[in-house]
């Protein structure tokens, strides 16, 4: 019997790309969902990786690709909910907009993908199915300039336990709260440096310790219902 797919939406790029590769070293089969065409998608296809599209800011969008999903798979072994959206706060007429927009992709997506897609976390013939939510450092202390994002990534961790109490003991419901991970283009040595200074460690660490995080949760049979946070002991600061 072939081994049931890892799903992590928003999988095209940084975090999530990183996960889907290491994934697929270690031996898993993986589907990622995108926003929209990039070059880097044809590298994953080449490596077997399924890329289903989907646009996750209107409801019509997520159960269009609940759709898809359910075409491409009958099981699953995980959902990793990566995909976000890092819009910073506006006090224009776009505001409700863009808080919307951050609601159904940090909160409504994976909420309709885990109560949706539970049949074929169930069907899956491994011994252990997870759910790994993707939160943010910024949960614990709010943000001045992006009030909303911090808003719908609280309620993702918040989902978090519901769906732990809700889905236990057949599916372990977890997530990883990262701080800054990794650079962005552009960033010069000075911002380096000044990101590096926020956290204990003193560092910005790459995407591997993301995966390690992941892994740890994909391996372990009795952790649910906790955020795993990775930010180098920011709390520290």
């Amino acid at each position: 019997m072939s081994a049931s797919p890892i799903l992590i939406t928003g999988g095209a790029q940084r975090l999530g790309r990183h996960c889907a590769e290491r994934l697929v070293d270690d031996g898993h089969p993986v589907i990622i969902s995108y926003r929209r065409e990039r070059p880097e998608l044809d590298a994953l296809r080449e490596r077997g990786i399924v890329t289903l599209p989907a646009d996750f800011s209107t409801e019509a969008g997520i159960l269009d690709f609940l759709e898809r999903l359910k075409a491409e798979t009958s099981s699953l072994r995980a959902i990793v909910h990566n995909a976000s959206d890092w819009a910073p706060d506006s006090s224009g007429p776009e505001a409700g907009a863009t808080f919307e927009r951050l609601f159904r992709v940090h909160m409504l997506a994976p909420y309709l993908i885990n109560l949706h897609a539970r049949g074929l976390l169930e069907a899956c013939s491994e011994p252990q199915c997870d759910i790994v939510h993707m939160t943010d450092y910024v949960v614990q202390k709010g943000s001045k300039k992006h009030a909303a994002y911090a808003a719908s990534k609280a309620g993702l961790d918040n989902l978090t336990l519901s769906f732990a109490a809700m889905y236990a003991p057949a599916i372990q419901v977890n997530a990883i709260a990262p701080a800054l991970i990794m650079l962005n283009e552009g960033d010069d040595e000075a911002y380096a440096e000044k990101a590096s200074a926020k956290s204990a460690m003193e560092m910005v660490p790459g995407p591997g310790v993301i995966y390690q995080s992941l892994r740890y949760l994909l391996d372990n049979r009795f952790v649910t219902g906790v955020t795993l946070p990775v930010d180098g002991g920011r709390h520290l600061r």
